[in-house]
């Protein structure tokens, strides 16, 4: 991989990893049209770390303010006496179902579910299901309102995300609209709950990346993910800004063509269901890995 294909897939990774239209799906398709080789799961996790760090930074008052709540909390013995330790233990626990999903699923993440037919019908799928929540959603409630209950049912939402092209976005923001989240609430929500799911998944990813014999260069590395850290901003930032006044229409309309475009290219040979990417990791080194880039997209 040269660093300019490592710049398009960082850009490719940041302007999706936000929009709930699948960082994933577009990480597998645009090497494929492009003729290049499949970046592989690990490589997709690393330079998602620059997506994770545009989050904390874009929302470093939100961290700092419920990083301290909850270390107040513990401290003092009252976990839950503050709205923001209460918001802090509900993503600790919307992001257990994704780890525990994760590690059952891993074998079928990194393998079969990365077949472009299973990305275009994610693609398909989800945009019904999206249409379905704006469509009969309240869209009342705020954030100060999300219960330890909502935690756990956006958090079993964002696991559907380990699916390849249903989009870690798209299924929190789905999970918290079905819920009756303000959209722009919604989204908030989701950014904060990728935090430790893509972090997790990133870092992880790292350490067996740079344990495999064949792995792309350091400087690709470092440039895919510097790429998806500025153009991760700009989509956090455009995305609240248009659902303060906009549906979600414009996605699922773009989720439906791009994956009935897929069946379309596939059913006619122009591209290939996978890519026979083989597994960078070594076989002697063991991969206990809680989560995978497909549970943070």
């Amino acid at each position: 991989m040269n660093l300019f294909e490592a710049a398009v897939l960082g850009l490719v990774q940041g302007l999706t990893e936000f929009l709930p239209i699948s960082s994933t799906a577009h990480l597998r398709v645009v090497p494929e049209l492009l003729g290049w080789e499949d970046p592989g799961a690990a490589f997709s996790a690393v330079i998602q770390l620059g997506t994770v760090l545009a989050v904390v930074l874009y929302f470093w008052r939100d961290v700092y303010r419920l990083l301290g709540a909850l270390a107040s909390g513990l401290k003092n013995r009252r976990p839950l006496e503050t709205f923001d330790a209460r918001l802090a233990w509900c993503l600790v626990l919307g992001t257990v179902p994704i780890c525990i999903l994760g590690l059952l699923l891993k074998p079928l993440i990194e393998g079969g579910l990365r077949s472009l037919y299973v990305v275009a019908s994610s693609l398909i799928a989800l945009a019904l299901v999206l249409w379905g929540a704006e469509r009969w959603a309240s869209h009342r409630r705020v954030l100060t309102e999300v219960t330890f209950r909502d935690a756990l049912v956006v958090g079993g939402w964002q696991a559907l995300a380990l699916v390849p092209g249903s989009s870690r976005s798209g299924t929190t923001l789905t999970g918290g609209l079905l819920l009756g989240l303000k959209r722009e609430d919604a989204a908030r929500f989701s950014f904060l709950l990728s935090i430790p799911a893509t972090g997790l998944a990133g870092l992880f990813e790292l350490k067996h990346l740079l344990e495999a014999q064949t792995r792309p260069s350091t400087a690709a590395l470092l440039v895919g993910t510097g790429v998806a850290f500025v153009s991760g901003m700009a989509a956090i930032a455009g995305l609240l800004r248009f659902l303060r006044t906009r549906t979600t229409a414009v996605f699922i309309v773009y989720r439906l063509a791009l994956g009935l475009l897929l069946f379309v290219l596939l059913g006619r040979g122009v591209i290939r269901p996978m890519s026979g990417v083989e597994n960078l990791a070594p076989e002697s080194v063991p991969r206990e890995v809680p989560v995978s880039k497909q549970a943070t997209d």
